[in-house]
């Protein structure tokens, strides 16, 4: 298993600074899918199994588009690291 990079205090502040950031900018594109495929798709007239598209474009769409952004924040901005090395350093 290959050995965690040893992070500073400000390594570790910054790094959640950007997912905290990288978060937000990801909700934000959710809500913006939900609203352009739930109330875009209400004006046109079609229907699935009876129900319109844009129940479905609101809800699978917002889903699919939620479940990307968790994979991509997962993969590309979240890293593993503990909070608390310090103060377990200093109690061994």
């Amino acid at each position: 298993m290959p050995e965690k990079k040893q992070w500073t205090y400000r390594e570790k502040m910054a790094q959640a600074n950007r997912e905290a950031k990288a978060t937000v900018v990801a909700l934000v594109i959710v809500v913006v899918v939900w609203i352009a495929a739930g109330f875009g798709l209400s004006a046109f007239d079609v229907e699935v199994f009876g129900t319109p598209i844009w129940v479905f474009g609101g809800t699978l769409g917002t889903w699919i588009a939620a479940i990307v952004a968790a994979v991509v924040l997962g993969r590309r901005v979240f890293a593993d690291f503990d909070l608390n090395e310090e103060e377990r350093d200093a109690n061994n």
